[in-house]
Order: structure tokens, then sequence, then C-alpha cells
């Protein structure tokens, strides 16, 4: 079978044990050599260096026996004569005599082993002219010093100290010429060592240069090896690599072509099923993402559970609307109305996008959107929202100069603006609608008060309004300034409802006087002191004319003036049902 026949998996495998095959070579030579190597550290550390330790040693002994002899001579030569010490000194000389012996027989057993050694290359030669150098030195040195010592001694017995004396001499001559030999022998074993040193460096540098050729050898062969197999690889993995970036670009009508039966060709095979899928859900969406929010579409064709069972989720729910739209479409032709339709939710779906909102609906002219999960982590909605509205608000004014020239006339028959509501709270989020046609969409409290936020814009002339717990979700990251208390029909607990004035740290010095007096304004209207809360509303207007809340405020205290409310008033105002 051709070797591109195989699989991925037989090709890689015979590529490895090919290169454990040589790693093996390798690693046995390279022991090998380190094994000679250790041989000849071994013998030089234990054989050749303490030999001429040794006899360095018995040059040393040599002359620490002299000492001995000539303190043993002084002794003896003293008046009176202390034999005691004399025996003393006497010891020492024979003990020292011996240990120059031992020290000299020491070194010649080390360099004998070196020649009986086979698994060493030495010059054994030389080895042995030392041998019997040694052993001539030696030999002649113990018979001169023992009739030299005799005859010293004889000579301390019988007080002969001229005579004495000289044989001295004669011995330290003797003694002299000894260590001069001996100094010649352990010139010759120095060089011996050295020898045995250039050997070790030699086959250790050997060692080197072999295993440096069979490792190049090894990397040589392996590459070669990876080379062929890869190049049979590679070309059907860049085929992919072109198609994987093709479906990166949203390209899906390109298909490959791969030869191979191996892996890559299942690859590939799977990779061309995956383009025919994706295509027919790109279909999909493309068909859907123009009536469901896409976000909704991909959720559906990933989790398509969420949107059988349902879930209860804590959810922040936007609605938003138009005003003026009534009057405005009035002498509208349908594809003028249609025009102006699209062109406004197009400019006004935008920032909902951005800030990674769903749009749940179109509603006539308003728009339904909410935030939360799964789309956006649980920390998010309420400030997304925020956002959201405050980037709507700010297209108003360029919507309004656009809007004349889609419908081609000067001037707009009646002012347009924008109202947004805003809630938080549980919602149930899945699928709802009948058998025959359903939507996935969100049902809650949270949903109504967002769309009756939106409406009371219309009743305090603002254009952003959002809960207390939208408010509490947002913290500091918003101006917020508290508008009312309101109770909702169905509940009995009033709520705060703030307006959205901007982001953090966007208000100028009117607005940020503006909150302020109103909120004065606000805590004196709540404890029905009526004349300071009218003072305080009045110092609001002055600081930003046609605030619309100051203004309603300002009514509603006129209206109590006429007709005060009831003594179980709490500051709240009642919304009713729509």
């Amino acid at each position: 079978m051709p070797l591109f026949n195989q699989s991925i998996r037989r090709k890689i495998v015979g590529i490895a044990l090919g290169l454990i095959v040589l790693m093996l070579v390798t690693s046995i030579l390279s022991m090998v050599m380190s094994s000679q190597v250790g041989v000849l550290l071994g013998e030089l550390s234990n054989r050749y260096i303490p030999a001429y330790s040794h006899l360095a040693r018995a040059n040393i002994r040599s002359l620490e026996r002299a000492l001995a002899l000539r303190r043993m001579v002084m002794t003896r030569m003293g008046s009176p004569s202390d034999e005691e010490a004399y025996a003393a000194r006497l010891r020492d000389f024979e003990a020292l005599d011996r240990k120059f012996e031992e020290e000299a027989e020491t070194a010649r057993k080390l360099i004998n082993a070196i020649i009986d050694d086979p698994s060493t290359y030495s010059d054994n030669a030389a080895l042995a002219r030392l041998d019997v150098r040694i052993e001539g030195a030696v030999t002649e040195l113990r018979r001169n010093l023992d009739d030299g010592n005799a005859k010293l001694l004889k000579q301390i017995e019988a007080k002969d100290m001229a005579e004495a004396r000289g044989t001295l001499e004669q011995l330290d001559a003797l003694r002299d010429a000894f260590n001069q030999r001996i100094d010649a022998i352990r010139a010759d074993m120095l060089t011996q060592v050295f020898f045995s040193t250039s050997q070790v460096i030699s086959r250790q540098r050997q060692a080197i240069i072999i295993s440096g050729i069979v490792t190049v050898l090894a990397a040589v062969v392996g590459f070669a090896f990876a080379l062929l197999v890869s190049s049979g690889i590679t070309r059907p993995v860049r085929l992919l690599l072109a198609g994987t970036r093709e479906v990166e670009a949203g390209h899906f009508d390109k298909t490959i072509t791969v030869s191979t039966k191996d892996e890559i060709g299942e690859l590939a095979a799977a990779f061309n099923r995956m383009i025919e899928q994706l295509r027919q859900n790109e279909r999909i969406r493309e068909t859907f993402g123009r009536y469901i929010d896409p976000k909704v579409v991909q959720g559906l064709i990933d989790r398509p559970e969420v949107a059988i069972d349902g879930q209860r989720r804590v959810m922040t729910i936007m609605f938003s609307d138009m005003s003026g739209f009534t009057s405005m479409s009035e002498g509208m032709t349908p594809r003028g109305l249609v025009k102006v339709m699209n062109h406004y939710f197009t400019v006004m779906s935008a920032p909902i996008r951005t800030h990674r909102g769903v749009i749940d609906k179109y509603i006539g002219d308003a728009i339904m959107a909410y935030w939360g999960p799964p789309f956006i982590e649980e920390d998010e909605p309420a400030l997304l929202a925020c956002f959201a509205a405050i980037d709507m608000a700010d297209q108003v004014p360029a919507l309004q100069k656009q809007l004349p020239d889609l419908l081609g006339i000067r001037a707009m028959p009646a002012p347009c603006d924008l109202r947004i509501g805003i809630a938080t709270g549980e919602v149930l989020t899945g699928s709802i609608g009948s058998e025959l046609m359903m939507s996935f969409t969100v049902m809650g409290d949270a949903v109504n008060l967002a769309s009756r936020l939106e409406a009371v814009n219309k009743t305090y002339g603002t254009r952003i309004l959002i809960s207390q717990a939208t408010a509490e979700a947002i913290g500091t990251a918003c101006e917020l300034r508290e508008i009312d208390r309101l109770t909702v029909a169905g509940q009995s607990v009033p709520q705060a409802i703030f307006e959205v004035m901007s982001k953090a740290h966007g208000l100028s010095v009117p607005q940020e006087t503006l909150r302020a007096r109103y909120a004065e304004g606000l805590a004196a209207y709540r404890a029905r002191r009526f004349d300071e809360a009218r003072a305080a509303f009045n110092a609001a207007l002055e600081a930003v004319p046609g605030d619309g809340p100051s203004r309603t405020l300002l009514a509603r205290i006129a209206q109590f003036e006429a007709s005060p409310p009831d003594e179980g008033w709490d500051g709240a105002w009642r919304l009713e049902q729509k």
C-alpha cells in the first residue's frame, strides 16, 4: 500500500519508531563511549595520581627519617646521655623507616596494577621501567643506609663524634642522591599521568564527536521522513484552512476536494457536509432575521428547549413611542407612511442593537425591546437599556430634520418626539401563541409597567422614565431625577419613578440646579407644604424653562388648593388602567 494512503496515525507512529531507534543507537554509543571514558578516569584518579602521591610521600618520609636520625644522634651526644629519650628517638626512626618503605611499595603496587589492567591504554613499558627504577633506588638506599646507620650507631656508642659527623654527612649525601633519583622518577611518573589524562580527553572528544555525528544523522533521517509524510498532509490541510477562512468570511458556497484516503480525507468530507448545513442555517437566519431579532433566531437554533419550556428571568423591558405620529400620518400616502416608519424604526433600532438589546416587536409606531439572560449577563440589562434610551433620545433632533425631506415637505405639520418607558422585574420568557403561530416574547408585570411608564411621559412632559427597580440596578452610572411616586392599577404600594437625564457626569450647571430645586419641591409637595413646593418648582423652571415635571406638579398643586387631597393621601399619584 502506498505511503500516502496509510492513516496519519501509522505515518506518525512510523516516524516516531524510526526516531526512537536512532535515539537508542545514539544512546548506546554514548553509554559505551562514556563507560570507556569512565574507566580511564577511574584509572587516572585511583592509580596514576595515588601512585604519584605515594612517590612524593616516600621522598618526604626519607627526609623525616633523616631528621629522626639526627635527633637520635643529638640525644646520644648529650651529656649526660638520656637513654630513655634515645630509645624514643630510635623508635621514631624505625617507624619512619617502615613508612618510607611502605610508601615506595604502595607506589610500585599501583604501577603494576596499571600494567596488569588490559582495559586501559597505558605505556606499560615506561611504567615497567619506572617500577624497576623505584625498586633499584629503594634497594640501593636501603643497603647503603643499613651499612651507614650501623656504622653511625657504633660510632655514637663509642663516643667517636668526629667520625659520627663524617658518617652522618655520608648518609645525607646518600639521601640527597636518593631524593634526586626519586624526583626524576616522579617527573617521569608525571609524564605518564599527563599521558593518561590526554587519553581521557581524547576519548571524551571522540565520544562527543561520535554522539554528535549520530545525532545529526538521526535528525537528518527524521527530518527527511517527516518532510516526506508532512508534504502529503499539509497540502490538504492548506485546502481545509482556505475553506475555513472562506467560512469565517461568511462564504458558504465553496467546497474542497482532497484525494487522500486518510483522516484528512474524512475531515474534508465532514467539512463539506458542514458547509452545506451552514448554508441551510444561513438561509434560515436571513429569512427569519428580518422578522425576528437575530439573537432570538440564534438562540432558538442553539437552544430550542428554551423556547419550548419557557423560563422565569429578571429582565429589563423598554417601550418607546413616537409622539405626534397620529396627526402626522393622517395626510400621508401609504407609501410615504411606510417610508417614514421604516426610516424611524431603522434609526431607533440601531441603539438597541448596539447595546445588545433584543427587539421583541414593532407595534404601530412603538418599539418593544428587552435585555436579560441568556443574551447578556444578569448585572447588565438595566444599564444597557438606559444607555440605549439615551442614544435613542439623542437621535431625535436629527430625525426631526430628516422627516420633512422624506415626506417631500418643507416642515412637519406637527412636532414629533420620543417617549420611552423602562421597567425591571421578573418576566416569563418563551414561545407564546397558538398551535398555528407562536412568538418568542416576554410577559409579566414588568412589561405592563414599562408600557405605562412610556405613556406617563406624556403626563410629565419627559422623554425617558424608568421604574424604581431599574434605577436601583443602574446605580450611579446615569444621572437620574426622581419625578414622582405612582400607584399602578392592581398594586397597593406606590413606587418611585425616575427620569434618565444623561449618562454619569453629563449634566450641565442648569440641569444640576433643576434637579436640586425639583427635589426640594418634591419633598415639600409630599409634606403638603404647597407654598414651599411652588417656590421650589418655580426656581426649577427658572433654571430650565419649560421643564415638564415642574409644570405638571405646579398644576397639581393648583388643583389641590382648589380641592385638597384626602387626609390619607400619601403623596403618590394613582395611575389608572389604560
